[in-house]
């Protein structure tokens, strides 16, 4: 059975302007008026998903959205979380080499690239066997990991992605045969 889903980046928080490793803040006032003014433009999903981070969650309430269970977490920045990647780069400036060098390296202490894209190339293989059509807010990184995945992709091809606020990523397809439509405008 061929499922559906579309990947949609939660609109624009404080961490995301300041390009901070996520610190749990929710959405600002400009990006909760846009999710809000985009609420209604989606097809009816059968299957909501919400990543568990506040602004995925603020999101996804925005667009008058219920999740009916989670969606994969963002990517696990271990000891950097809540920082900007400038801060971490002045301390830690060969960490910060190897982190976006090495696919595999996590001196943050919390997940790889690699394992990042693993852990939600199975998470849509998953929902081949889901029903459909699914819905899921998810963090920006889990769209670019997916999107790898989709077209099977290398891993170093992730720094070459970008996902801007608010916008879906259709996936269509099946576990080992994924179609890729990118960047629809929600807003």
């Amino acid at each position: 059975m061929t499922v559906r889903v579309t990947l949609i980046s939660p609109a624009m928080s404080t961490a995301l302007r300041a390009a901070r490793f996520d610190d749990e803040s929710g959405l600002d006032a400009g990006g909760l008026d846009a999710a809000r003014s985009a609420a209604g433009g989606l097809s009816a999903p059968g299957l909501v998903l919400v990543s568990p981070s506040a602004r995925c969650r603020q999101t996804a309430g925005a667009l008058g959205l219920t999740a009916a269970a989670e969606a994969p977490a963002g990517w696990a920045m271990g000891s950097w979380r809540g920082r900007t990647l400038d801060e971490v780069a002045a301390e830690q400036p060969g960490a910060v080499a190897a982190w976006l060098s090495d696919p595999a390296a996590a001196p943050h202490g919390g997940e790889s690239l690699v394992q990042l894209c693993a852990r939600v190339g199975e998470w849509l293989d998953a929902l081949a066997d889901g029903g459909p059509r699914v819905l899921a807010v998810v963090e920006p990184e889990v769209v670019r990991a997916a999107a790898l995945h989709a077209l099977g992709g290398p891993v170093e091809a992730f720094w070459r992605l970008d996902v801007p606020p608010l916008t879906g990523t259709g996936l269509s397809g099946r576990t080992g045969r994924w179609n890729l439509r990118l960047g629809a405008d929600l807003a």
